[in-house]
C-alpha cells in the first residue's frame, strides 16, 4: 500500500513537470513577435530517492519522480559579442557611406546636373569674350556665367553645410539617447538585482529588455561590457567606464558658439574651472577621432563616424595650410581634414573656386613687384590714408621688394579707361587695391610723383579678405555697366581692343598647373580637376560601401547563429508542446492506472 501510495507521486511530479513545460512553450510562443525575447528551455532533474530496502549487495531505493531543475535562458555569451563588435564596426561604415553618398547627391551627379556643367560653361564663355572682348554681348556672357558659377559653388557649398548641420543633429540626439539607455540599464540591474537576490527566481524578461538596450548601444558606440555574480552589468564606452554597480555617467557635450556643433566630453573626468572662461577648464573628450583604423579596432560606432564626416567646423581653401601660411605637408593632411569627408569636399571646393577666381583676377587686373616695376628708382617713399584717418608713410628699405602692386605696363582697361581696372570678382572685407602716392628718383635723377595701387593681400586672420566661396561676390559694378570689363590696352597701343587677354583668359583652364589637396602629386587643370575629384569622393565611397556590405554580411550571418540559439520557431514550439501535452495525458493515465489499482485493494480488504 505505501508503495502504491508513493506511485501517486511520481505521477503528481509528472503532471507538474508537464505543466510547467507547458506554461513555458506557451510562453515562447506568445512572444514569437517580441523584439529581444529569448526563448526559454525547462531542463528537468530527479526528484529526492527514499529508501525502501536492502538488498544482498546495495539499497534499494525508489524515486518520486521528476522536477523542474531550471529554464534556460538560451543565450551565447560569444555570439553576443561577435554580433555587438560587428554592429558597431558595420554602423561606422555605413554612417560613413552616407556622407559621401549626401556630397555626391549635392553634386548632382545622379540626377545629370552635374557641377562640372557650371565649370564648363564658365569656360564656353571666356572662348566667346576671346574672340571680340569689345563685344558687350560676350562681356554680357562672362558676367552672366560668372554669376551663375558663383551662385552654383555656393549652392553646392550650402548643401554641404546644411547636411553638416543635420550630421550635428543627429549626434545631439544619438547622446541623448545613450543616457537614456544609461538610466535604463542601470533600472534594470537594480530590478533584476532585486529579483534573483534570493537565488530563486530568473528576472528573464528584464535580462531580454537589457541585452537589446546593450545591442542597441554596440550600434552607436564602441562598447565593452560584463555581468558580475549579483546580475549586474558594468559597461565601459571607449574604454571608459559608463555604467558601474549603481550608477551611469552620463555623456555632455561642448558646444561651438559660432557653428553649434557639439563635442561629447566626460564631465566626471574633466576639470571645469570657469563657466565663462573655456580656455580654463580642461576637457575630457568620450571620443579620439585622430586615431582611427581598422588595425587599430578603433573604427567602431556611428557616432565616431558622424563626428567624422562632420568635422569640427565650416572649412575654406584656408584648411590646407597651416598657421604660418605654409601649404601642409601630405601626412599632416591625411591625419588631420583629410578624416572628414565634408570639411575635405568644402576644402577642396573651395580651392578650386579660389584658384580659378585669382587667376582670372590676376589676368584682368596683373600684378608686379615694386621691385620688379621700380628697378632703377631710388629714394622710394609711397603715403597713404590709414583706416583711421592718419597719414602714413613708408619709406626706404621699410617698403618691402616683394611688395606686390598693380601691372600698369600690361594691365588693360574698361570702355572709361581708368586704373585700377576692375576685378571680376571682389571680396567683401576689402578692395584688390590701396591707392598710395608714391614718390621717388628716376634714372635721371628727376624726382617723381605718381599714383601706385598696392594689392591687398589675403589676410590670414580676416576671412572678409579671402577669396573664398563666403566672401566673394561677382562685382557691381560690372554688372551694372558690362563694358568696363578691361578689354582694351592701356600702355603702348591705348585704346586698342586687347585680343591677349582673351587668349590669356582662355588659355587658364587647361593649364596643368593645380593640386586637389595636399597629398595630390598630380597637377591637373580646372577641368581635369572636377574628374579627380568626383574620382576621389566615389573612390572613397566605394571603399566604404564595399566595406558596409562586408560587415553586413558578417553581421547577418552571426545573428543568424545567434537566433538559432535565441530565437523563437513556431513550428519547434508547437511541436514542443505536442510532446508535453502528450507527456501530461500519460502522467494522467498513469495516475488513474495507480488510483483503481488502490482502490481495488481497498475494496478486496474490505471483503
Amino acid at each position: 500500500m505505501a508503495n502504491s501510495f508513493g506511485s501517486l507521486y511520481v505521477g503528481a511530479s509528472g503532471l507538474q513537470s508537464a505543466s510547467h513545460g507547458l506554461n513555458t512553450t506557451s510562453n515562447n510562443l506568445t512572444n514569437v513577435n517580441t523584439e529581444g525575447y529569448v526563448r526559454e528551455q525547462v531542463v528537468y532533474e530527479d526528484r529526492t530517492y527514499r529508501k525502501i530496502g536492502n538488498a544482498a549487495i546495495s539499497t534499494q531505493y525508489a524515486g518520486l519522480g521528476v522536477q523542474v531543475g531550471t529554464i534556460v535562458h538560451n543565450r551565447d555569451i560569444f555570439l553576443d559579442k561577435a554580433y555587438r563588435q560587428e554592429n558597431g564596426r558595420y554602423s561606422f561604415y555605413s554612417a560613413s557611406s552616407e556622407a559621401v553618398q549626401e556630397v555626391i547627391t549635392h553634386l548632382q551627379e545622379t540626377e545629370g546636373k552635374a557641377f562640372k556643367e557650371a565649370i564648363a560653361d564658365f569656360e564656353e564663355a571666356f572662348e566667346e569674350f576671346a574672340k571680340e572682348p569689345s563685344d558687350t554681348v560676350k562681356q554680357n556672357l562672362v558676367l552672366q556665367k560668372a554669376s551663375l558659377f558663383l551662385a552654383r559653388s555656393k549652392a553646392v557649398q550650402q548643401g554641404f553645410e546644411d547636411y553638416q548641420t543635420i550630421i550635428n543633429s543627429k549626434i545631439k540626439e544619438k547622446l541623448n539617447r545613450i543616457n537614456k539607455i544609461g538610466k535604463e540599464i542601470v533600472d534594470y540591474n537594480k530590478r533584476i538585482q532585486a529579483i534573483e537576490a534570493a537565488g530563486v527566481e530568473k528576472a528573464m524578461d528584464l535580462r531580454d529588455k537589457r541585452d537589446l538596450l546593450l545591442d542597441e548601444l554596440s550600434g552607436m558606440v564602441k562598447i565593452s561590457y560584463n555581468e558580475d555574480h549579483t546580475g549586474v552589468v558594468h559597461v565601459e564606452i571607449e574604454g571608459v567606464e559608463f555604467i558601474d554597480d549603481i550608477n551611469y555617467y552620463p555623456i555632455e557635450t561642448l558646444e561651438d558658439k559660432r557653428t553649434k556643433y557639439v563635442t561629447p566630453y566626460w564631465p566626471q573626468l574633466s576639470e571645469i574651472v570657469s563657466e565663462d572662461d573655456e580656455s580654463l577648464n580642461k576637457y575630457y573628450m568620450v571620443f579620439d577621432t585622430t586615431n582611427v583604423a581598422a588595425d587599430k579596432n578603433t573604427d567602431i560606432g556611428e557616432i565616431k563616424a558622424m563626428l567624422l564626416a562632420r568635422g569640427e567646423g565650416w572649412s575654406t581653401y584656408r584648411d590646407f595650410y597651416d598657421e604660418e601660411g605654409n601649404g601642409l605637408t601630405s601626412e599632416d593632411y591625411k591625419k588631420g581634414i583629410a578624416n572628414s569627408i565634408m570639411m575635405n569636399s568644402e576644402a577642396e571646393l573651395d580651392t578650386l573656386f579660389h584658384e580659378m577666381v585669382t587667376a582670372i583676377n590676376d589676368i584682368y587686373s596683373p600684378l608686379t613687384t615694386v621691385e620688379n616695376a621700380y628697378a632703377s628708382a631710388t629714394n622710394m617713399s609711397y603715403t597713404y590714408t590709414d583706416k583711421n584717418g592718419d597719414l602714413v608713410t613708408v619709406s626706404g628699405d621699410d617698403i618691402p621688394k616683394n611688395l606686390r602692386i598693380l601691372d600698369k605696363e600690361k594691365c588693360s582697361v574698361g570702355s572709361d579707361g581708368e586704373l585700377p581696372p576692375r576685378e571680376l570678382f571682389v571680396r567683401v572685407g576689402c578692395d584688390r587695391y590701396q591707392e598710395v602716392t608714391l614718390t621717388y628718383t628716376d634714372e635721371n635723377n628727376q624726382p617723381q610723383t605718381e599714383t601706385m595701387y598696392v594689392y591687398n593681400e589675403e589676410n590670414p586672420d580676416d576671412p572678409g579678405q579671402w577669396y573664398t566661396l563666403k566672401s566673394t561676390f561677382v562685382n557691381e559694378e560690372l554688372i551694372k555697366q558690362e563694358s568696363y570689363l578691361p578689354h582694351l590696352k592701356y600702355g603702348v597701343n591705348k585704346g586698342a581692343v586687347d585680343y591677349d587677354i582673351g587668349i590669356s583668359l582662355s588659355s587658364i583652364w587647361n593649364k596643368q598647373d593645380f593640386h586637389l589637396n595636399p597629398s595630390d602629386t598630380t597637377p591637373c587643370g580646372y577641368n581635369g580637376f572636377y574628374v579627380k575629384w568626383i574620382g576621389e569622393i566615389a573612390n572613397t565611397g566605394n571603399v566604404y560601401k564595399s566595406t558596409e556590405q562586408s560587415l553586413e554580411g558578417t553581421r547577418e550571418e552571426i545573428e543568424f547563429s545567434r537566433q538559432g540559439v535565441i530565437g523563437v520557431s513556431s513550428d519547434e514550439e508547437l511541436t514542443t508542446m505536442i510532446k508535453y501535452q502528450s507527456a501530461y495525458n500519460a502522467a494522467s493515465r498513469y495516475i488513474n492506472v495507480v488510483n483503481e489499482m488502490i482502490e481495488h485493494l481497498l475494496t478486496s480488504l474490505g471483503h
